[in-house]
């Protein structure tokens, strides 16, 4: 893991990022006009709003994805993680949610939210080793897959530094 480094959206990523993404999603799931948006608008839909995307790269291959998309005042979404398979429960994941948590903490915001589906066992795991909880409600209808809904209060002994 000593040769992955993180970094920030450069127009030249966006390809790799519809195609990390479009992967996961379609070998679980049917991509959904929501997930066509972001992906073929990533500028628009997360960058020009005060969101990043960030990339995990190893020996100049980008092998990982997550994004942060500006929600409210104070809150934002973790979206469209995608660590390529092989490369799959090597920490890449962790690296790119730690990121993506400490450009959070820069921007001030006081909660992370994120929708997944439960039955993405692995990505629940991760989630909850960072300090993610179980919402109560999931009031995010954009995708017919998110089926649950985690948040992570910042400022709060729950973040993970180890």
């Amino acid at each position: 893991m000593d040769d992955i480094i993180i970094d920030s959206y450069k127009k030249e990523y966006s390809k790799k990022f519809k195609e990390l993404n479009l992967a996961w999603i379609q070998e679980f799931f049917t991509v959904e006009e929501e997930d066509l948006y972001s992906l073929e608008n990533p500028e628009i839909y997360f960058i020009n709003r005060g969101g990043n995307i960030f990339f995990a790269i190893s020996k100049s291959l980008i092998i990982g994805t997550a994004a942060m998309a500006y929600s409210a005042e104070n809150k934002f979404e973790l979206a469209k993680m995608a660590v390529q398979k092989e490369h799959q429960g090597k920490g890449v994941g962790k690296l790119l949610l730690r990121k993506c948590i400490d450009f959070a903490k820069e921007k001030q915001a006081k909660e992370i939210f994120l929708i997944t589906n439960d039955s993405l066992k692995p990505a629940l795991g991760l989630y909850l080793s960072c300090g993610f909880a179980l919402s109560d409600r999931n009031d995010d209808t954009r995708y017919a897959r998110g089926n649950t809904k985690m948040t992570l209060t910042l400022g709060e002994k729950n973040y993970d530094k180890s």
